[in-house]
Protein backbone atom coordinates (compact mmCIF):
# COMPACT_ATOMS: atom_id res chain seq x y z
CA UNK A 1 0.00 0.00 0.00
CA UNK A 2 1.25 3.79 -0.83
CA UNK A 3 3.10 5.19 1.58
CA UNK A 4 2.88 2.43 4.79
CA UNK A 5 6.24 1.56 4.77
CA UNK A 6 7.53 5.07 5.36
CA UNK A 7 4.79 5.05 8.19
CA UNK A 8 6.62 1.70 9.59
CA UNK A 9 10.12 3.46 9.34
CA UNK A 10 8.66 6.54 10.87
CA UNK A 11 6.66 4.69 14.07
CA UNK A 12 10.51 2.29 14.68
CA UNK A 13 12.07 5.42 14.29
CA UNK A 14 9.89 6.59 17.23
CA UNK A 15 10.32 3.13 18.97
CA UNK A 16 13.77 2.03 18.74
CA UNK A 17 15.55 5.52 18.07
CA UNK A 18 19.14 4.37 18.64
CA UNK A 19 18.84 1.06 19.54
CA UNK A 20 16.73 -1.33 22.19
CA UNK A 21 19.37 -1.79 24.79
CA UNK A 22 17.57 -4.08 26.07
CA UNK A 23 17.66 -6.78 23.65
CA UNK A 24 21.36 -5.86 22.80
CA UNK A 25 22.37 -6.76 26.50
CA UNK A 26 20.53 -9.71 26.40
CA UNK A 27 20.45 -11.52 23.23
CA UNK A 28 22.76 -12.63 20.75
CA UNK A 29 22.90 -10.96 17.49
CA UNK A 30 23.02 -14.47 15.81
CA UNK A 31 20.27 -16.10 17.22
CA UNK A 32 17.64 -16.90 15.78
CA UNK A 33 13.74 -18.24 17.19
CA UNK A 34 10.41 -19.88 16.08
CA UNK A 35 7.53 -16.99 16.02
CA UNK A 36 4.02 -18.31 16.77
CA UNK A 37 1.19 -15.14 16.65
CA UNK A 38 -1.84 -16.54 18.66
CA UNK A 39 -5.66 -15.14 18.76
CA UNK A 40 -6.64 -14.63 22.17
CA UNK A 41 -10.29 -13.95 20.98
CA UNK A 42 -12.12 -14.38 18.32
CA UNK A 43 -11.57 -11.42 15.73
CA UNK A 44 -11.76 -10.65 11.63
CA UNK A 45 -7.41 -10.44 10.46
CA UNK A 46 -5.98 -7.10 9.18
CA UNK A 47 -2.92 -5.73 8.91
CA UNK A 48 -0.93 -9.09 8.26
CA UNK A 49 1.40 -7.42 5.52
CA UNK A 50 2.12 -4.21 7.80
CA UNK A 51 2.98 -6.79 10.70
CA UNK A 52 5.04 -8.99 8.64
CA UNK A 53 7.26 -5.70 7.08
CA UNK A 54 8.55 -4.41 10.63
CA UNK A 55 10.44 -7.71 10.64
CA UNK A 56 11.67 -7.30 6.98
CA UNK A 57 12.90 -3.61 8.02
CA UNK A 58 14.30 -4.31 10.70
CA UNK A 59 16.18 -7.24 8.46
CA UNK A 60 15.21 -10.48 10.61
CA UNK A 61 15.67 -12.64 7.81
CA UNK A 62 12.09 -13.90 7.71
CA UNK A 63 12.12 -17.82 7.15
CA UNK A 64 8.83 -20.46 6.62
CA UNK A 65 6.31 -17.71 6.76
CA UNK A 66 2.67 -19.06 7.21
CA UNK A 67 0.06 -16.72 8.01
CA UNK A 68 -3.87 -16.60 7.46
CA UNK A 69 -5.09 -13.87 4.99
CA UNK A 70 -6.43 -10.28 6.03
CA UNK A 71 -10.15 -10.75 6.10
CA UNK A 72 -9.79 -14.22 7.80
CA UNK A 73 -11.74 -15.44 10.66
CA UNK A 74 -10.18 -16.88 13.72
CA UNK A 75 -11.27 -17.69 17.40
CA UNK A 76 -9.16 -18.13 20.45
CA UNK A 77 -6.45 -20.31 20.30
CA UNK A 78 -5.53 -20.06 16.46
CA UNK A 79 -2.24 -19.47 15.21
CA UNK A 80 -2.54 -16.52 12.71
CA UNK A 81 0.88 -16.17 11.61
CA UNK A 82 4.22 -18.50 12.22
CA UNK A 83 7.85 -17.60 11.00
CA UNK A 84 11.19 -18.46 11.70
CA UNK A 85 13.55 -15.07 12.25
CA UNK A 86 16.13 -13.60 13.70
CA UNK A 87 15.40 -12.98 17.64
CA UNK A 88 16.46 -9.96 18.38
CA UNK A 89 15.00 -8.08 15.48
CA UNK A 90 11.51 -10.23 16.15
CA UNK A 91 12.10 -8.61 19.68
CA UNK A 92 12.76 -5.42 18.97
CA UNK A 93 10.11 -5.10 16.54
CA UNK A 94 7.45 -7.29 18.78
CA UNK A 95 5.68 -4.39 20.08
CA UNK A 96 5.22 -1.94 16.92
CA UNK A 97 3.76 -4.88 14.57
CA UNK A 98 1.83 -6.33 17.17
CA UNK A 99 0.05 -2.75 17.56
CA UNK A 100 -0.61 -2.17 14.34
CA UNK A 101 -2.07 -5.51 13.54
CA UNK A 102 -4.13 -5.79 16.77
CA UNK A 103 -5.64 -2.15 15.91
CA UNK A 104 -6.48 -3.02 12.17
CA UNK A 105 -7.82 -6.48 13.40
CA UNK A 106 -9.71 -4.48 15.88
CA UNK A 107 -11.28 -2.53 12.91
CA UNK A 108 -12.23 -5.34 10.99
CA UNK A 109 -13.70 -7.09 13.72
CA UNK A 110 -15.82 -4.31 14.41
CA UNK A 111 -16.81 -3.67 10.93
CA UNK A 112 -17.80 -7.42 10.31
CA UNK A 113 -20.07 -6.98 13.64
CA UNK A 114 -21.88 -4.15 11.51
CA UNK A 115 -22.18 -5.72 8.64
CA UNK A 116 -23.38 -9.25 10.02
CA UNK A 117 -26.15 -7.06 11.96
CA UNK A 118 -27.69 -5.97 8.66
CA UNK A 119 -27.43 -8.92 6.82
CA UNK A 120 -30.39 -9.97 4.36
CA UNK A 121 -31.49 -5.99 4.13
CA UNK A 122 -29.99 -3.70 0.57
CA UNK A 123 -28.20 -1.15 3.36
CA UNK A 124 -24.42 -1.29 3.15
CA UNK A 125 -21.73 -0.15 6.17
CA UNK A 126 -19.15 2.49 4.68
CA UNK A 127 -16.55 4.51 7.04
CA UNK A 128 -16.00 7.89 7.55
CA UNK A 129 -13.05 10.44 7.67
CA UNK A 130 -12.33 9.72 11.43
CA UNK A 131 -9.73 8.03 10.98
CA UNK A 132 -5.90 8.13 12.44
CA UNK A 133 -3.88 10.72 11.35
CA UNK A 134 -1.18 9.18 8.88
CA UNK A 135 -3.45 5.67 9.14
CA UNK A 136 -6.15 6.36 6.73
CA UNK A 137 -5.48 4.38 4.05
CA UNK A 138 -4.83 0.92 6.20
CA UNK A 139 -7.84 1.66 8.69
CA UNK A 140 -10.02 2.52 5.26
CA UNK A 141 -8.64 -1.09 4.17
CA UNK A 142 -9.14 -2.73 7.11
CA UNK A 143 -12.62 -1.84 6.74
CA UNK A 144 -12.61 -3.25 3.66
CA UNK A 145 -11.08 -6.88 5.35
CA UNK A 146 -14.46 -7.14 7.57
CA UNK A 147 -17.14 -6.41 4.49
CA UNK A 148 -17.24 -2.68 4.97
CA UNK A 149 -17.47 -0.09 2.06
CA UNK A 150 -14.98 2.98 1.77
CA UNK A 151 -16.85 6.72 2.38
CA UNK A 152 -14.63 9.37 0.48
CA UNK A 153 -10.91 9.26 1.45
CA UNK A 154 -9.98 12.63 1.48
CA UNK A 155 -11.34 16.10 1.19
CA UNK A 156 -9.81 15.66 -2.26
CA UNK A 157 -11.93 12.88 -4.13
CA UNK A 158 -15.31 13.74 -2.97
CA UNK A 159 -17.90 16.42 -2.44
CA UNK A 160 -19.85 16.12 1.00
CA UNK A 161 -21.41 19.76 2.11
CA UNK A 162 -21.39 20.03 6.06
CA UNK A 163 -23.39 21.95 8.59
CA UNK A 164 -20.57 24.34 8.60
CA UNK A 165 -20.08 24.52 4.89
CA UNK A 166 -24.15 25.54 4.74
CA UNK A 167 -23.72 28.52 7.62
CA UNK A 168 -20.33 29.52 5.10
CA UNK A 169 -22.75 29.66 2.10
CA UNK A 170 -25.96 30.68 3.34
CA UNK A 171 -28.76 27.99 2.89
CA UNK A 172 -28.94 24.55 1.88
CA UNK A 173 -29.85 25.78 -1.85
CA UNK A 174 -27.10 27.90 -2.02
CA UNK A 175 -24.19 24.88 -0.97
CA UNK A 176 -25.35 22.79 -3.35
CA UNK A 177 -25.95 25.12 -5.98
CA UNK A 178 -22.23 26.67 -5.36
CA UNK A 179 -20.71 23.18 -5.16
CA UNK A 180 -22.47 22.06 -8.95
CA UNK A 181 -21.03 25.60 -10.13
CA UNK A 182 -17.98 24.15 -8.95
CA UNK A 183 -17.24 20.68 -9.64
CA UNK A 184 -17.25 19.22 -12.85
CA UNK A 185 -20.06 17.32 -14.49
CA UNK A 186 -18.44 14.07 -13.32
CA UNK A 187 -18.23 15.10 -9.55
CA UNK A 188 -21.11 13.69 -7.30
CA UNK A 189 -22.39 16.35 -4.95
CA UNK A 190 -23.68 15.15 -1.25
CA UNK A 191 -24.61 17.59 1.30
CA UNK A 192 -25.78 16.54 5.06
CA UNK A 193 -29.03 17.44 6.06
CA UNK A 194 -31.02 17.75 9.93
CA UNK A 195 -34.55 17.52 8.79
CA UNK A 196 -37.21 16.52 5.94
CA UNK A 197 -37.76 20.52 4.97
CA UNK A 198 -33.63 20.55 4.56
CA UNK A 199 -33.91 17.19 2.23
CA UNK A 200 -36.03 18.86 0.11
CA UNK A 201 -34.63 21.61 -0.49
CA UNK A 202 -31.42 19.64 -1.03
CA UNK A 203 -32.97 17.53 -3.70
CA UNK A 204 -34.70 20.58 -5.73
CA UNK A 205 -31.28 21.88 -5.98
CA UNK A 206 -29.79 18.95 -7.72
CA UNK A 207 -27.80 17.11 -4.98
CA UNK A 208 -27.01 13.53 -5.84
CA UNK A 209 -26.26 12.28 -2.47
CA UNK A 210 -28.24 13.26 0.52
CA UNK A 211 -26.50 12.27 4.40
CA UNK A 212 -29.21 12.17 6.90
CA UNK A 213 -27.46 12.94 10.32
CA UNK A 214 -28.90 11.78 13.68
CA UNK A 215 -32.25 11.89 12.41
CA UNK A 216 -35.27 9.60 14.05
CA UNK A 217 -36.26 6.05 12.99
CA UNK A 218 -39.68 7.70 11.44
CA UNK A 219 -37.97 10.62 9.73
CA UNK A 220 -35.54 8.60 8.00
CA UNK A 221 -38.55 5.61 6.87
CA UNK A 222 -40.44 8.95 5.42
CA UNK A 223 -36.99 10.54 3.81
CA UNK A 224 -36.91 7.25 1.87
CA UNK A 225 -40.58 7.70 0.83
CA UNK A 226 -40.27 11.22 -0.22
CA UNK A 227 -36.93 10.59 -2.82
CA UNK A 228 -38.42 7.38 -4.21
CA UNK A 229 -38.94 8.95 -7.59
CA UNK A 230 -35.47 10.60 -7.48
CA UNK A 231 -32.23 9.08 -8.44
CA UNK A 232 -30.33 10.48 -5.31
CA UNK A 233 -28.40 8.29 -2.58
CA UNK A 234 -29.37 8.48 1.05
CA UNK A 235 -26.89 7.86 3.67
CA UNK A 236 -27.82 7.75 7.71
CA UNK A 237 -25.14 8.83 10.04
CA UNK A 238 -25.24 9.71 13.54
CA UNK A 239 -26.25 7.79 16.79
CA UNK A 240 -25.37 4.60 15.11
CA UNK A 241 -24.73 1.73 17.45
CA UNK A 242 -25.08 -2.65 16.76
CA UNK A 243 -28.25 -2.56 18.27
CA UNK A 244 -29.99 0.26 16.18
CA UNK A 245 -27.87 -0.34 13.28
CA UNK A 246 -30.17 -2.98 11.62
CA UNK A 247 -33.27 -0.84 12.31
CA UNK A 248 -32.11 1.89 10.31
CA UNK A 249 -30.98 -0.63 7.33
CA UNK A 250 -35.06 -1.31 7.49
CA UNK A 251 -35.76 2.15 6.81
CA UNK A 252 -34.66 1.80 3.11
CA UNK A 253 -31.47 4.26 3.22
CA UNK A 254 -29.01 2.94 0.88
CA UNK A 255 -25.75 3.76 2.93
CA UNK A 256 -25.39 3.77 7.36
CA UNK A 257 -21.98 5.39 7.83
CA UNK A 258 -20.31 4.40 11.02
CA UNK A 259 -17.46 6.74 12.57
CA UNK A 260 -17.08 4.06 15.23
CA UNK A 261 -15.66 1.31 13.04
CA UNK A 262 -12.05 3.49 13.13
CA UNK A 263 -12.19 5.89 15.74
CA UNK A 264 -13.34 3.51 18.80
CA UNK A 265 -12.58 0.01 17.57
CA UNK A 266 -10.96 -2.15 20.68
CA UNK A 267 -7.70 -3.94 19.20
CA UNK A 268 -7.64 -7.56 18.84
CA UNK A 269 -5.95 -9.67 21.35
CA UNK A 270 -3.02 -11.12 19.96
CA UNK A 271 0.26 -12.80 21.40
CA UNK A 272 3.51 -13.14 20.32
CA UNK A 273 5.27 -16.25 21.62
CA UNK A 274 8.73 -17.05 20.48
CA UNK A 275 10.93 -20.74 20.99
CA UNK A 276 14.78 -20.68 20.09
CA UNK A 277 15.76 -22.66 17.49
Amino acid sequence: MLGFRRLMREALAEDVGQGDITTKSTVSKDARCRVRLVAKQTGILSGIEVFRAVFDLLTARVRHWEALEDGAAFVTGDRVAGFEANTAAVLTGERLALNFVQHLSGVATVTRQYVEAVKGLDARICDTRKTTPLMRALEKQAVMHGGGTNHRFALFDGVLIKENHIVAAGSVRAAVEKAIRGTHHLMKVGIEVTNLTELKEALEAGADSILLDNMSLEEMARAVKLTAKHKVILEASGNVTLERVRAIAETGVHYISVGALTHSAPSVDLSLLIENV
